[in-house]
């Protein structure tokens, strides 16, 4: 069993930055695959970032260039930089990580279908 625990919420103005962690515990010897996930009440939950165990990143259109996925060097807590915050960015935030040993070239990194593991989520919000 893998345990995540987010941390690094909060609320922030347009053009602010937050920094969301993920902290992973349990059986995590190998490198999973990495995910950061947001919803809110009006839109389902969709795939932010990614990063696998080969340090390759996905990003959702919507926030290229403003966010950045990234991990430590025991790999065992993952981070998402938010920089140049928008209100439309306001959401509850979930990170993810899936261990199944599956070829890259088969994933959909932002797919949430793809992840076994969840954390509780971080509420995120963004005021104008």
């Amino acid at each position: 069993q893998v345990q995540l625990v987010e941390s690094g919420g909060g609320s922030v103005q347009s053009g602010g930055s937050l920094t969301l962690s993920c902290a992973m515990s349990g059986d995590t010897d190998e490198t999973p695959l990495m995910g950061w996930f947001r919803e809110t009440p009006e839109k389902e939950r969709e795939g932010v970032a990614a990063i696998d165990g080969d340090g390759t990143t996905t990003y959702a259109d919507s926030v290229k260039g403003r966010f950045t996925i990234s991990q430590d060097n025991t790999q065992s807590i993952f981070y998402l930089q938010m920089d140049n915050l928008k209100p439309e960015d306001t959401a509850l935030y979930y990170c993810a990580a899936d261990y199944r040993e599956i070829s890259p070239v088969l994933r959909k990194p932002l797919n949430r279908w793809e992840y076994h593991y969840w954390g509780q989520g971080t509420q995120v919000a963004v005021s104008s």
